[in-house]
């Protein structure tokens, strides 16, 4: 009885895999975005299951099958902690030939796989021209580009390798974003780049949009020719004035590969007939003129520098308290545009409340518009005094770029009662934003406190007593005790290498605190010379080392001998790198990094703290 029921187990558990491995199956398409008229493609279909029959394919459009279906299966097993899988696929091939421009749909495929009718999702196909330049020569945006170096190996054409500079307007209001998009058209074996130069976006408040990092480069059609395109670098640009603004040349180095016939043997066996050589050619980028009109007059009252499309909401945390509960009220400016460059709107708490500084979080992220999120603040105000109370609504005014025209924005007013408190009758109220002195609330009379009378046995006398004589020795144990310190202190001075061990940190710390003020500042220049002061300085105490001695070098060495870990030692080295490239780029590139830089050199050197002891 219990085999057959173990039997019937096992069955149902097979049966219960077979089905959900069914449930599983799929057919995955595949096939290039582009090609060119005249080109060949592979086009593939493939099941996850070796059970398949009834494979269809819909009519082709566009195209003309020269082979296929080809059919070919694959079968792997992994063996992984002791667990063993295995995998299986079949494939459907098929090799097509594009004969017409235009966008096409290769319909879904079907089949019966394991017993269950799939179907694959249907894709397209996007046919270009034929590249009219035939690889010889074309039309490809010349005025772009400027070819400046050559090798007697051969040079490379200004229209099969340049960079395009674009932006999504020309004209706009301050602070409405654009976004400038670097791209790259290659019709050779671009390598990559040597050196690149941007401009410094003067009259721009500039970020760069994250870009994946492993691009994707695409067959496009340009001006004739076909190149292989990517979106090299992205920014997203705030203009801070108005006039007329330029966006200056971008340089990039660029290192390129071209096959060169040779007539050596070996050379001709293993690399066909042909060898590779590395031709230098730099390329620049036109100038772009951005016409920045100002902000129409009669700004509303609650303007606080918005341009863009915002909405703004606003919540009590309660409308009932007591006194010196707290009262919070929060307001949620939400949209799209310059939102990181807005002022923190007002909120008008009635008089005798006590009021602390907004708490503002920021949840934005970059787009091609410009920020796109939500600024939550928050109020915190406590009532002192009982009664009923009126916080007036939030006005927020913001520039509207789609109407052209501003917009004011409002928010709920409230009601708030205020019980009386349940503790002493007596309140003190301290205005913080003007700090006025105290006042007394609900009380005209204090109490007066009187004198008390000690009263002591007679003959009970203080001379020779024993408060008497710790009169003078406790003066006299204090002094002792501070002249040993003094001493100790003396010794500790005279090492000069000790004490600029233990002194190392906080030399450190000050340095960075005078970076912070730089910082705030925007000095980028000062700035990144007074981190590295402080990172330099730091080692040099830390380590007994003069600093004319230490290099980047054998600084990775020193560290080591002192069991710093390898990953801190890497993040010490990348900000000396980062502060010595930045001292040297333009001033917006200063700017961009700075927080980071200033936020990772405190902690690596804390985290060197905590592992150099002496």
């Amino acid at each position: 009885m219990r085999r057959k029921l173990y039997t019937w187990f096992i069955l149902n558990l097979l049966l219960i895999a077979q089905v959900m491995a069914a449930d599983n199956v799929t057919i995955t398409a595949n096939a290039p975005d582009a090609v060119a008229v005249g080109d060949q493609f592979r086009l593939s279909f493939t099941i996850n299951t070796q059970n398949v029959r009834d494979f269809r394919v819909g009519e082709i459009k566009g195209f003309d099958v020269l082979m296929g279906p080809s059919r070919s299966q694959q079968s792997s097993v992994q063996m992984i902690n002791g667990k063993t899988t295995s995998t299986s696929s079949i494939t459907f091939t098929y090799i097509l030939l594009a004969n017409s421009e235009g966008t096409f749909t290769i319909p879904a495929a079907t089949a019966m796989a394991d017993g269950k009718q799939v179907e694959s999702t249907p894709i397209k196909v996007k046919v270009l021209p034929k590249d009219e330049a035939n690889g010889v020569g074309g039309s490809a945006d010349s005025g772009n580009t400027s070819s400046n170096s050559r090798n007697s190996n051969g040079n490379i054409a200004a229209n099969d390798l340049f960079i395009t500079s674009t932006t999504s307007k020309t004209t706009v209001y301050e602070q409405e974003a654009i976004l400038l998009t670097y791209k790259i058209y290659a019709a050779v074996d671009l390598r990559g780049f040597d050196n690149v130069k941007l401009p410094d976006f003067k009259g721009f408040q500039s970020q760069e949009v994250e870009l994946p990092n492993d691009r994707r480069w695409e067959l496009e059609h340009y001006r004739g020719r076909n190149y292989r395109s990517t979106i090299y670098r992205q920014f997203v640009l705030f203009p801070q004035q108005a006039g007329q603004l330029e966006i200056e040349s971008a340089r990039f180095d660029a290192s390129v590969a071209r096959a060169t016939e040779t007539i050596d043997p070996f050379d001709a066996f293993f690399n066909r007939g042909s060898t590779y050589v590395e031709i230098k050619k730099t390329l620049t980028t036109p100038k772009i003129l951005v016409t920045v009109n100002p902000l129409p007059s009669g700004k509303p009252e609650g303007f606080s520098g918005g341009v863009g499309d915002f909405t703004i909401s606003s919540t009590l945390s309660s409308n009932h308290v007591k006194a010196n509960d707290a009262v919070t009220i929060k307001l949620t400016i939400s949209g799209i545009g310059n939102s990181k460059l807005i002022s923190t709107p007002e909120v008008k708490f009635p008089d005798d409340f006590e009021i602390y500084d907004p708490k503002v979080d920021n949840q934005f992220k970059l787009t091609s518009t410009g920020m796109s999120g939500n600024q939550t603040i928050e109020y915190l105000a406590i009532p002192r005094n009982a009664g009923n109370y009126k916080i007036p609504a939030v006005k927020f005014s913001y520039f509207d770029t789609k109407t052209q025209s501003y917009k004011t924005l409002t928010t709920e007013a409230y009601e708030l009662q205020v019980d009386k408190s349940d503790g002493t009758p007596s309140q003190t109220v301290a205005n913080y934003n003007n700090k006025e002195d105290l006042r007394i609330l609900n009380e005209d009379i204090r109490f007066i406190k009187q004198n008390e009378v000690k009263l002591r046995p007679r003959g009970n006398y203080f001379f020779n007593s024993m408060s008497y004589w710790l009169f003078y020795i406790i003066p006299l144990l204090i002094f002792l005790a501070f002249f040993v310190i003094y001493r100790r202190q003396i010794a500790e001075n005279a090492n000069v290498t000790k004490m600029k061990n233990k002194k190392a940190n906080k030399v450190a710390q000050r340095r960075l605190k005078d970076a912070s003020t730089l910082l705030a500042e925007g000095n980028g220049d000062q700035f990144y010379e007074e981190v590295l002061k402080a990172l330099w300085g730091y080692t040099s105490d830390k380590l007994n080392i003069p600093s004319s001695t230490l290099s980047k070098d054998n600084i990775e060495g020193k560290l080591l001998e002192h069991q710093v870990p390898q990953e801190v030692i890497n993040e010490f080295i990348e900000i000396l790198n980062t502060c010595e490239f930045a001292r040297f780029a333009p001033g917006e590139e200063k700017s961009q990094n700075m927080d980071k830089v200033y936020a990772s050199a405190l902690e690596t050197i804390g985290k060197m703290e905590n592992t150099i002891k002496h």
